[in-house]
């Protein structure tokens, strides 16, 4: 069985000491692709992820300010994420959107840089990894001033909404990505957002190092988990989970293939 994860943190300074063992347990579990998110600790460094693709051949990479840190993004930085989505293992603009959940929370600032960044995404024709906490009808209602109709693909990572929500953006043409949350025994709601979703929606991600699914729940997270939330999702969907898991990568190929990258083809 051979799995994609389309979301982690590569960079975090939790793996630090032991990267390289990290994506070796991932490629041994099959893991053959992982998506590192280029976030990093903020501007002016928007490379983190992009050190870790020229490093590694199974990591590709997205660049993005975060919602956390749009109230010190320049124009020079949003200049700068435009110039770095020409790197050949870029293949989206992430993770970027809007988080309510800290204070204080910039909601100008954050509604500036999500923008920004949408139009950069559109005119690079590059698809979108979007966060969003605690702000969905901000998140949509720019979304949907801004991104849809241009037939690019947007993906909501580590997706934790209600199934109402999660209808509201498959309607919209967006794809789910779920994390280990989906896992955990009381998530009752993402536990029915990943059974009602279309089998042609549906990612999955570990976040790494956060969320670690369950059984690996309190520990540190890496991409070599990515298989317990897989097959828990299609346990939940009453699929074969090899099955289940060729339909993510040819999931995560459509979404990516968007860049023309090579990353939009793993084995699978």
């Amino acid at each position: 069985m051979t799995i994609v994860d389309s979301h982690c943190h590569l960079d975090d300074h939790k793996f630090d000491e032991d990267r390289d063992s990290v994506i070796e347990r991932a490629l041994a579990a099959g893991v053959e692709t992982m998506l590192a998110i280029g976030t990093g600790e903020g501007p002016p460094d928007l490379e983190a992820a992009i050190r870790l693709a020229d490093q590694y051949e199974p990591v590709f990479a997205t660049v993005g300010i975060h919602p956390e840190h749009a109230p010190k993004a320049t124009d020079d930085d949003f200049a700068h994420v435009r110039d770095l989505l020409q790197h050949p293992k870029v293949v989206a603009v992430g993770e970027i959107g809007l988080d309510y959940y800290w204070q204080p929370v910039h909601r100008d600032e954050q509604h500036r840089a999500l923008i920004r960044q949408l139009e950069i995404a559109r005119d690079a024709r590059k698809p979108v990894s979007i966060h969003s906490r605690d702000a969905w009808d901000d998140t949509f209602a720019l979304l949907e001033q801004h991104w849809n109709g241009h037939e690019l693909p947007c993906v909501l990572h580590c997706f934790g909404g209600r199934p109402e929500i999660a209808q509201r953006a498959l309607d919209c043409g967006y794809y789910l990505s779920f994390a280990g949350v989906v896992t955990f025994p009381k998530a009752l709601d993402v536990q029915q957002s990943a059974k009602l979703a279309p089998l042609d929606r549906i990612l999955v991600e570990t976040d790494a190092p956060y969320l670690a699914p369950v059984p690996r729940r309190g520990k540190r997270n890496e991409p070599s988990y990515v298989v317990h939330t897989a097959r828990r999702i299609a346990e939940l969907r009453g699929e074969d989970p090899g099955g289940f898991c060729s339909a993510v990568i040819r999931n995560f190929q459509r979404v990516f293939s968007a860049s023309g990258s090579a990353a939009a083809h793993p084995k699978g």
